[in-house]
């Protein structure tokens, strides 16, 4: 077993976001609880991780917002994604690594606006079958689809939250990864051409995973810190439905999602894994799916999984 020193040296702090306030509706708030029942903390400790529960931030749960049309509940989102900025900071100040419970994907802005907060470059892997590129002006009004145009600051961001972390952009371009995307609207793909993002798309994925990794591996080495957020909406929902929109087919499965994030937080400077779009009220089983994901965090974070994943780890 090859023992990733930057791994198993720190602890892992543990933090939760119950917040579904960018979100289409409730329910991803109630995430964060979900895991504590079933039994997180412990099962991440007993396999021989230091685990430091920092606890949940306010629960912030979604309601219906008419005054601004363009970016829905844009001030509770900014509330959220500050306070968890300074719980991320010190963490990272503590020397720990990160497993952040969402909430919406929002969250990904606190996340990264915690992580360069003392001056450290941080590279992002974007693990979603969205882009997450649109904005207020070509979105829906649901800041829950726009995180990624918010942490570039692209045109059109909503510049309260674009600027969480006292600058915009937050990250560069070249300083995020989308992964696993096939879900690209026309605006979104308009900026993908223009600004040259890169991405590796599901096919990719799903054909030759370890090629992935490979690529990602030597971009990660120009980062002091590599983030990864992980949308559950990357799963197949007929395969595995626990994520906010059931709508979507043909993603990853579950297997391939553990060999995946295997790959990438096994990255030398990997310091956070930050999971949104969790909804317990659609899992069939709260119970066993919940097991289900916290079995995949022990094996991606307790030791076991040091490899990048194989060519034939899907189902």
């Amino acid at each position: 077993m090859n023992t990733n020193s930057n791994e198993l040296s720190r602890p892992l702090s543990l933090i939760g976001v119950p917040s579904s306030a960018g979100a289409y509706g409730p329910g991803q708030e109630l995430a964060p609880a979900a895991f504590r029942r079933h039994g997180i903390a412990g099962q991440l400790s007993d396999r021989g991780l230091e685990v430091v529960d920092r606890g949940d931030g306010q629960l912030t749960e979604w309601i219906r917002d008419e005054q601004n049309p363009q970016a829905a509940n844009v001030d509770m989102v900014a509330r959220v994604i500050g306070s968890l900025a300074t719980t991320v900071s010190s963490a990272l100040a503590d020397d720990h690594n990160l497993l952040v419970l969402g909430g919406d994907c929002t969250v990904e802005l606190g996340v990264v606006a915690g992580a360069i907060s003392d001056g450290s470059s941080a590279g992002l892997l974007y693990v979603d079958l969205d882009a997450d590129l649109n904005t207020p002006e070509s979105g829906d009004g649901i800041l829950d689809w726009m995180g990624m145009a918010h942490i570039l600051g692209i045109a059109g961001a909503n510049d309260q939250l674009a600027r969480i972390a006292g600058h915009r952009p937050m990250l560069d371009v070249g300083a995020v990864r989308l992964i696993a995307t096939n879900s690209i609207s026309a605006p979104e793909q308009a900026v993908i051409d223009r600004l040259n993002i890169e991405i590796e798309r599901l096919a990719a994925v799903i054909d030759d995973p370890t090629a992935v990794v490979t690529r990602i591996r030597e971009w990660a080495k120009s980062f002091d810190r590599v983030l990864v957020h992980v949308d559950f909406d990357v799963l197949d929902f007929d395969k595995f439905p626990i994520a906010e929109n059931t709508d979507l087919r043909g993603g990853l499965d579950m297997s391939s999602l553990t060999g995946l994030l295997g790959g990438l937080c096994d990255l030398p400077n990997w310091r956070a894994l930050t999971l949104t779009e969790i909804n317990p009220g659609h899992a069939p089983d709260e119970r066993q799916s919940f097991q289900r994901i916290i079995e995949m965090l022990c094996e991606v974070l307790g030791g076991f999984h040091r490899s990048p994943p194989s060519p034939d780890f899907r189902s």
